[in-house]
Protein backbone atom coordinates (compact mmCIF):
# COMPACT_ATOMS: atom_id res chain seq x y z
CA UNK A 1 0.00 0.00 0.00
CA UNK A 2 1.32 3.25 -1.12
CA UNK A 3 0.63 6.50 0.32
CA UNK A 4 0.10 9.81 -1.02
CA UNK A 5 2.51 12.48 0.51
CA UNK A 6 -1.17 14.35 1.56
CA UNK A 7 -2.05 11.32 3.61
CA UNK A 8 0.50 10.59 4.86
CA UNK A 9 1.14 13.92 6.28
CA UNK A 10 -2.19 13.88 7.86
CA UNK A 11 -1.09 10.39 9.63
CA UNK A 12 1.88 11.64 10.75
CA UNK A 13 0.16 14.93 12.22
CA UNK A 14 -0.89 12.47 15.04
CA UNK A 15 -4.58 13.86 15.32
CA UNK A 16 -6.38 11.91 12.28
CA UNK A 17 -10.12 12.05 11.01
CA UNK A 18 -9.62 8.95 8.52
CA UNK A 19 -12.77 6.52 7.62
CA UNK A 20 -12.80 3.24 5.50
CA UNK A 21 -14.96 3.30 2.03
CA UNK A 22 -16.12 0.86 0.08
CA UNK A 23 -17.41 0.87 -3.22
CA UNK A 24 -19.08 -2.44 -4.81
CA UNK A 25 -19.89 -2.66 -8.13
CA UNK A 26 -23.02 -5.82 -8.67
CA UNK A 27 -22.65 -7.97 -11.53
CA UNK A 28 -26.06 -6.05 -13.13
CA UNK A 29 -23.59 -3.04 -13.47
CA UNK A 30 -25.23 -1.37 -10.15
CA UNK A 31 -22.41 0.08 -7.95
CA UNK A 32 -22.96 0.80 -4.16
CA UNK A 33 -21.13 3.24 -1.29
CA UNK A 34 -20.58 2.37 2.10
CA UNK A 35 -18.43 4.24 4.96
CA UNK A 36 -18.02 3.43 8.15
CA UNK A 37 -17.63 7.78 9.25
CA UNK A 38 -20.91 9.04 10.84
CA UNK A 39 -21.94 10.88 7.63
CA UNK A 40 -21.72 10.35 3.70
CA UNK A 41 -18.36 11.08 1.95
CA UNK A 42 -18.68 11.86 -2.21
CA UNK A 43 -15.29 10.82 -4.48
CA UNK A 44 -14.60 9.70 -8.02
CA UNK A 45 -18.53 10.34 -8.87
CA UNK A 46 -20.21 7.66 -5.66
CA UNK A 47 -21.61 8.67 -2.54
CA UNK A 48 -20.59 6.59 0.78
CA UNK A 49 -23.43 6.22 2.29
CA UNK A 50 -23.29 5.85 6.42
CA UNK A 51 -25.42 3.99 9.06
CA UNK A 52 -25.57 1.25 6.26
CA UNK A 53 -24.47 -1.72 8.88
CA UNK A 54 -21.58 -2.24 6.52
CA UNK A 55 -18.35 -2.72 8.60
CA UNK A 56 -15.16 -4.68 7.73
CA UNK A 57 -12.35 -6.35 9.44
CA UNK A 58 -9.04 -5.47 9.43
CA UNK A 59 -7.42 -6.40 5.88
CA UNK A 60 -4.91 -8.89 5.64
CA UNK A 61 -2.04 -7.94 2.85
CA UNK A 62 0.95 -9.54 1.55
CA UNK A 63 4.16 -8.84 -0.61
CA UNK A 64 4.45 -12.13 -2.36
CA UNK A 65 1.61 -14.39 -4.32
CA UNK A 66 -0.55 -15.29 -1.19
CA UNK A 67 -4.35 -13.94 -1.75
CA UNK A 68 -5.31 -10.46 -0.07
CA UNK A 69 -8.39 -11.27 2.09
CA UNK A 70 -10.96 -9.37 4.26
CA UNK A 71 -14.32 -9.94 5.47
CA UNK A 72 -17.03 -7.25 4.96
CA UNK A 73 -19.87 -8.05 7.71
CA UNK A 74 -23.33 -6.00 7.77
CA UNK A 75 -26.87 -5.70 9.00
CA UNK A 76 -29.01 -6.39 5.99
CA UNK A 77 -30.48 -2.97 5.12
CA UNK A 78 -33.77 -2.84 3.08
CA UNK A 79 -32.36 0.21 1.19
CA UNK A 80 -29.14 -0.48 0.31
CA UNK A 81 -28.43 -4.16 0.60
CA UNK A 82 -31.71 -6.30 0.29
CA UNK A 83 -31.90 -9.97 1.17
CA UNK A 84 -33.31 -11.15 -1.64
CA UNK A 85 -30.54 -9.32 -4.20
CA UNK A 86 -27.94 -11.59 -2.08
CA UNK A 87 -30.54 -14.03 -2.44
CA UNK A 88 -30.54 -14.26 -6.05
CA UNK A 89 -26.81 -14.06 -6.61
CA UNK A 90 -26.14 -10.06 -7.60
CA UNK A 91 -23.27 -9.48 -5.26
CA UNK A 92 -21.72 -13.19 -6.58
CA UNK A 93 -18.10 -12.06 -8.00
CA UNK A 94 -19.02 -8.11 -7.54
CA UNK A 95 -16.17 -5.90 -7.53
CA UNK A 96 -14.77 -4.59 -4.55
CA UNK A 97 -13.21 -1.07 -3.85
CA UNK A 98 -12.01 -0.23 -0.70
CA UNK A 99 -10.06 3.54 0.85
CA UNK A 100 -8.98 4.84 3.96
CA UNK A 101 -9.70 8.43 3.35
CA UNK A 102 -9.53 11.79 5.42
CA UNK A 103 -13.20 12.69 5.56
CA UNK A 104 -12.34 15.91 6.33
CA UNK A 105 -10.44 16.54 2.88
CA UNK A 106 -11.19 13.26 0.92
CA UNK A 107 -8.56 14.39 -1.76
CA UNK A 108 -6.26 12.90 0.92
CA UNK A 109 -7.12 8.91 0.57
CA UNK A 110 -5.02 5.81 -0.49
CA UNK A 111 -6.76 2.36 -2.15
CA UNK A 112 -6.38 -0.72 0.23
CA UNK A 113 -7.68 -2.86 -1.43
CA UNK A 114 -9.25 -4.59 -4.86
CA UNK A 115 -11.04 -7.23 -5.68
CA UNK A 116 -14.12 -9.40 -5.64
CA UNK A 117 -16.97 -10.71 -3.37
CA UNK A 118 -16.58 -14.71 -3.10
CA UNK A 119 -18.60 -16.57 0.06
CA UNK A 120 -21.29 -14.48 1.02
CA UNK A 121 -23.78 -16.21 3.75
CA UNK A 122 -26.38 -14.77 5.31
CA UNK A 123 -28.86 -15.25 8.42
CA UNK A 124 -31.07 -13.68 11.16
CA UNK A 125 -30.67 -10.25 9.54
CA UNK A 126 -27.36 -9.83 8.77
CA UNK A 127 -24.65 -11.20 6.30
CA UNK A 128 -21.03 -11.98 6.14
CA UNK A 129 -18.81 -11.87 2.76
CA UNK A 130 -14.99 -12.89 2.06
CA UNK A 131 -13.24 -10.27 -0.07
CA UNK A 132 -11.03 -12.07 -2.85
CA UNK A 133 -8.00 -10.31 -3.58
CA UNK A 134 -7.00 -10.28 -7.74
CA UNK A 135 -4.39 -12.99 -6.74
CA UNK A 136 -7.16 -15.16 -6.04
CA UNK A 137 -7.29 -15.62 -10.02
CA UNK A 138 -4.44 -17.44 -10.02
CA UNK A 139 -5.66 -20.41 -8.26
CA UNK A 140 -7.94 -21.08 -11.06
CA UNK A 141 -6.95 -23.79 -13.94
CA UNK A 142 -4.96 -23.10 -17.35
CA UNK A 143 -4.47 -24.52 -20.12
CA UNK A 144 -6.99 -26.67 -22.22
CA UNK A 145 -8.38 -29.81 -21.47
CA UNK A 146 -8.40 -32.62 -24.09
CA UNK A 147 -11.49 -34.52 -23.97
CA UNK A 148 -14.33 -36.20 -26.69
CA UNK A 149 -17.04 -33.81 -26.31
CA UNK A 150 -16.33 -30.15 -26.88
CA UNK A 151 -14.85 -28.07 -24.23
CA UNK A 152 -16.43 -24.58 -25.83
CA UNK A 153 -19.29 -22.63 -23.99
CA UNK A 154 -21.73 -21.96 -26.88
CA UNK A 155 -21.60 -18.27 -27.94
CA UNK A 156 -17.66 -17.79 -26.30
CA UNK A 157 -14.68 -16.97 -27.97
CA UNK A 158 -14.13 -20.41 -28.83
CA UNK A 159 -17.49 -21.55 -30.38
CA UNK A 160 -17.94 -18.07 -32.26
CA UNK A 161 -20.98 -18.69 -32.69
CA UNK A 162 -23.67 -15.99 -32.77
CA UNK A 163 -25.93 -16.43 -30.47
CA UNK A 164 -28.52 -14.12 -31.57
CA UNK A 165 -29.04 -15.58 -35.19
CA UNK A 166 -32.38 -15.99 -36.28
CA UNK A 167 -34.04 -19.46 -35.31
CA UNK A 168 -31.69 -19.97 -32.46
CA UNK A 169 -33.05 -17.24 -29.76
CA UNK A 170 -37.02 -16.14 -28.70
CA UNK A 171 -38.14 -13.93 -26.27
CA UNK A 172 -41.39 -14.78 -24.86
CA UNK A 173 -43.62 -14.20 -21.75
CA UNK A 174 -44.03 -17.02 -19.52
CA UNK A 175 -47.55 -18.55 -19.56
CA UNK A 176 -47.85 -21.28 -17.00
CA UNK A 177 -44.88 -22.09 -14.35
CA UNK A 178 -45.03 -25.01 -11.88
CA UNK A 179 -42.68 -26.40 -8.91
CA UNK A 180 -40.64 -22.50 -9.62
CA UNK A 181 -38.98 -24.28 -12.66
CA UNK A 182 -41.14 -25.97 -15.23
CA UNK A 183 -43.02 -24.07 -17.94
CA UNK A 184 -46.06 -25.05 -19.89
CA UNK A 185 -46.90 -23.04 -23.15
CA UNK A 186 -49.69 -23.60 -25.14
CA UNK A 187 -48.89 -22.18 -28.65
CA UNK A 188 -44.83 -22.62 -28.68
CA UNK A 189 -44.05 -23.63 -32.36
CA UNK A 190 -41.66 -22.79 -34.58
CA UNK A 191 -38.82 -25.14 -32.63
CA UNK A 192 -38.12 -28.81 -32.63
CA UNK A 193 -38.71 -30.98 -30.33
CA UNK A 194 -35.94 -30.70 -28.00
CA UNK A 195 -34.37 -27.52 -30.07
CA UNK A 196 -33.67 -25.45 -26.13
CA UNK A 197 -32.68 -28.54 -23.84
CA UNK A 198 -29.32 -27.81 -22.39
CA UNK A 199 -29.31 -24.11 -23.22
CA UNK A 200 -29.67 -20.96 -21.51
CA UNK A 201 -32.85 -19.02 -20.11
CA UNK A 202 -32.62 -15.20 -19.13
CA UNK A 203 -35.58 -13.51 -17.76
CA UNK A 204 -35.90 -9.96 -18.87
CA UNK A 205 -38.42 -8.62 -17.00
CA UNK A 206 -40.64 -9.29 -13.65
CA UNK A 207 -38.64 -9.85 -9.74
CA UNK A 208 -36.43 -12.29 -11.18
CA UNK A 209 -34.93 -9.66 -14.13
CA UNK A 210 -31.28 -10.44 -14.72
CA UNK A 211 -31.46 -13.72 -13.36
CA UNK A 212 -29.97 -16.81 -15.55
CA UNK A 213 -30.64 -20.22 -15.84
CA UNK A 214 -29.95 -23.36 -17.64
CA UNK A 215 -33.02 -26.09 -19.47
CA UNK A 216 -32.89 -29.25 -18.82
CA UNK A 217 -35.66 -30.49 -20.78
CA UNK A 218 -37.79 -29.39 -23.78
CA UNK A 219 -40.38 -31.33 -24.77
CA UNK A 220 -43.18 -30.75 -27.59
CA UNK A 221 -46.58 -32.46 -27.64
CA UNK A 222 -49.97 -31.89 -29.07
CA UNK A 223 -50.96 -30.40 -25.65
CA UNK A 224 -47.80 -27.83 -26.23
CA UNK A 225 -44.17 -27.22 -24.89
CA UNK A 226 -42.73 -27.81 -21.77
CA UNK A 227 -39.68 -26.06 -20.44
CA UNK A 228 -37.81 -27.78 -17.23
CA UNK A 229 -34.89 -26.10 -15.55
CA UNK A 230 -32.47 -27.90 -13.90
CA UNK A 231 -32.95 -25.64 -10.29
CA UNK A 232 -35.51 -22.76 -10.06
CA UNK A 233 -34.79 -19.65 -9.81
CA UNK A 234 -33.42 -17.84 -6.63
CA UNK A 235 -35.93 -15.23 -7.18
CA UNK A 236 -39.90 -15.85 -7.62
CA UNK A 237 -40.61 -16.37 -11.74
CA UNK A 238 -44.49 -15.12 -12.53
CA UNK A 239 -46.58 -15.56 -15.22
CA UNK A 240 -45.95 -12.59 -17.65
CA UNK A 241 -42.67 -12.27 -17.16
CA UNK A 242 -40.63 -11.67 -20.27
CA UNK A 243 -37.81 -14.40 -20.55
CA UNK A 244 -35.22 -15.52 -23.52
CA UNK A 245 -34.76 -18.95 -24.62
CA UNK A 246 -31.46 -19.69 -26.55
CA UNK A 247 -30.69 -23.26 -28.21
CA UNK A 248 -28.75 -26.05 -26.64
CA UNK A 249 -25.62 -27.75 -27.48
CA UNK A 250 -24.84 -31.30 -26.15
CA UNK A 251 -21.52 -30.94 -27.31
CA UNK A 252 -21.50 -33.66 -29.91
CA UNK A 253 -19.81 -33.23 -33.19
CA UNK A 254 -23.20 -34.16 -34.94
CA UNK A 255 -24.67 -31.37 -33.24
CA UNK A 256 -22.18 -28.82 -33.75
CA UNK A 257 -21.94 -30.10 -37.46
CA UNK A 258 -25.79 -30.13 -37.91
CA UNK A 259 -27.52 -27.94 -35.74
CA UNK A 260 -25.36 -24.65 -35.92
CA UNK A 261 -23.17 -25.45 -39.19
CA UNK A 262 -20.35 -24.43 -36.77
CA UNK A 263 -17.76 -27.92 -37.44
CA UNK A 264 -15.04 -25.72 -37.80
CA UNK A 265 -15.10 -23.96 -34.11
CA UNK A 266 -15.61 -27.69 -32.70
CA UNK A 267 -13.35 -27.65 -29.55
CA UNK A 268 -13.99 -31.40 -28.84
CA UNK A 269 -11.43 -34.21 -29.76
CA UNK A 270 -13.68 -37.13 -30.99
CA UNK A 271 -11.39 -39.29 -32.16
CA UNK A 272 -9.08 -39.50 -28.75
CA UNK A 273 -8.35 -42.79 -27.34
CA UNK A 274 -10.70 -43.64 -24.74
CA UNK A 275 -9.78 -45.60 -21.31
CA UNK A 276 -10.38 -48.85 -23.30
CA UNK A 277 -7.57 -47.88 -25.68
CA UNK A 278 -5.24 -48.26 -22.60
CA UNK A 279 -6.33 -51.61 -21.69
CA UNK A 280 -5.60 -53.01 -24.65
CA UNK A 281 -3.13 -54.92 -25.80
CA UNK A 282 -1.75 -56.22 -29.61
CA UNK A 283 -3.68 -59.54 -30.72
CA UNK A 284 -2.18 -61.56 -33.50
CA UNK A 285 -5.33 -61.69 -35.46
CA UNK A 286 -5.47 -58.14 -36.25
CA UNK A 287 -3.09 -56.00 -38.24
CA UNK A 288 -0.33 -54.95 -36.38
CA UNK A 289 1.52 -52.73 -38.56
CA UNK A 290 1.56 -49.52 -36.84
CA UNK A 291 -0.60 -47.73 -39.21
CA UNK A 292 -3.42 -45.34 -38.62
CA UNK A 293 -6.29 -47.14 -37.10
CA UNK A 294 -9.24 -44.60 -38.65
CA UNK A 295 -9.07 -44.28 -42.12
CA UNK A 296 -9.40 -40.83 -43.83
CA UNK A 297 -11.89 -41.30 -45.77
CA UNK A 298 -14.28 -42.71 -42.74
CA UNK A 299 -16.98 -40.75 -41.19
CA UNK A 300 -16.28 -40.72 -37.09
CA UNK A 301 -19.44 -40.21 -35.57
CA UNK A 302 -19.77 -39.79 -31.64
CA UNK A 303 -22.61 -40.74 -30.34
Amino acid sequence: MTLSPELKTHLKSGITSVSRCWAVTRTDGISLGFTDHDENIAFDGVDFLANTGLTARALQQTTGLAVDNTEALGALNSDTIREEDIAAGRYDGAQVLAWLVNWQNPIERTLQFRGTIGELTRGDGAFQAELRGLTEALNQPQGRTYQKPCSAVLGDHSCRFNLDTAGYVTTRPVETIKNAREMFFDDFLGFDDRWFERGRFEVLSGNAKGLIGFIKNDRLTDKGRTIELWEALRLSLDSGDLVRFEAGCDKRVKTCQLKFQNFLNYQGFPDIPGEDWLMSYPSSGDVNEGGQLVSSQQTVEVG
